[in-house]
């Protein structure tokens, strides 16, 4: 089976155990494991199943079975926590040390894909790169954005893209896009587009003072809709996002970088 550290899921891993000891070892069962972790068998097959968690006292019970160690051990423990985490704050933070205990090589490329996400620039200045060219004056690449960056940031965010792989440098010197798109686990793409999205609304929020009315289109409207019309109204905001990316792709001339969130939410039970 995989290393501990290839796993997102504790229960995959527990359920990945316990198939490769009843393989190997022909008294081994669902009673005999729960038995020696003090779960019952029915249990086990339900957290083998996505449907249930482990309790946090068993945590280290579960640990010393599968017989995990160091950094091993550590890993599974904050696994647990991770794939129980009821919040988007503890999701980030037990998947930022995860990712940590994997190790340099391990981490390396997941930790970038990570990083993609969660900062707003690299998204803009990999969108820049589609009409502006970028050679290696990084003051006037981070003067480009607004809100302005660091030359230091500009700097390394074209260095992290250069490492997924998204930018190569032409002929002249000049940076251009590779159209390579980023793929990563669900369990990562989930946090991270999340903290992204959380950085670009605060954003919109900032543009109100930062940009005149003739630069910006943030409005507001709220409204009254019967339930059964949601699957209608996310179809017609999924064909107005298709219309503006279309559009987006058929321009031969762009000039600018902009932003669009969309926010539709329920105010009543």
């Amino acid at each position: 089976m995989k290393p501990v550290k290839e796993y997102l899921e504790y229960r995959d891993f527990l359920h990945d155990f316990y198939a490769e000891k009843k393989h190997t070892h022909s008294f081994y069962s669902l009673r005999y494991m729960g038995g020696k972790v003090g779960v019952d068998p029915s249990h086990l097959v339900k957290i083998f199943q996505r449907q249930r968690h482990i309790g946090n006292s068993l945590i280290e019970i579960f640990i010393r079975h599968c017989e995990l160690t160091g950094s091993d051990a550590e890993y599974f423990a904050n696994l647990v926590r991770f794939n129980k985490a009821k919040s988007d704050g503890d999701s980030k933070m037990y998947y930022e040390k995860l990712i940590a205990l994997k190790g340099a090589g391990a981490w390396s490329l997941e930790k970038s894909q990570y990083e993609f996400y969660t900062q707003w620039y690299h998204s803009a200045i990999l969108t820049l790169l589609d009409f502006y060219p970028i050679t290696d004056d990084y003051a006037a690449l981070a003067s480009r954005l607004t809100p302005p960056v660091t030359e230091a940031t500009a700097r390394k965010s074209v260095a992290l893209l250069k490492k997924l792989g998204l930018v190569r440098r032409k002929t002249g010197g000049t940076w251009e896009l590779t159209h390579k798109i980023i793929t990563t686990g669900d369990h990562c793409r989930s946090i991270a587009v999340k903290a992204f999205q959380e950085t670009t609304m605060r954003l919109a929020v900032e543009a109100l003072h930062r940009h005149p009315p003739e630069k910006r289109n943030i409005s507001t409207v709220t409204i009254t809709i019967a339930e059964h019309n949601l699957d209608r109204i996310n179809e017609l905001i999924a064909q107005f996002r298709e219309s503006l990316l279309q559009m987006a792709h058929d321009e031969k001339n762009p000039d600018k970088v902009y932003q669009l969130n969309i926010q539709f939410y329920p105010l009543t039970r």
